[in-house]
């Protein structure tokens, strides 16, 4: 019998967010665990294809193995570039002086 580790499954909306606990087989990956907990079925947007996941902010494949205690984080698609989010922010902030 394998042994166990456990780890967590976040994932964040703008209105809520989920941090599930799962417990998976020594040797289980990000895309293993995600399917084992029940984030997919709480969250019916998510299909695991196509998910961008990382570990403690630093981004990884669901092809990669989970240690005891790892976070898999699982990030929403942007919804605007970064790089025009901050000319915007710079422009509002201008005309708010």
């Amino acid at each position: 019998m394998p042994s166990m580790i456990g780890v967590e499954i976040c994932y964040a909306t703008p209105v809520q967010y989920w941090l599930l606990p799962v417990e998976v087989p020594s040797g289980a990956t990000a895309g293993q665990a995600i399917q084992l907990s029940s984030m997919l079925m709480l969250c019916s947007e998510l299909r695991l294809d196509d998910l961008k996941v990382g570990i403690f902010s630093k981004k990884c494949t669901l092809d990669t193995v989970l240690k005891d205690g790892d976070r898999v984080e699982i990030y929403r698609p942007l919804t605007i570039d970064p790089k025009t989010a901050r000319r915007l922010r710079a422009k509002k902030a201008a005309a708010q002086q």
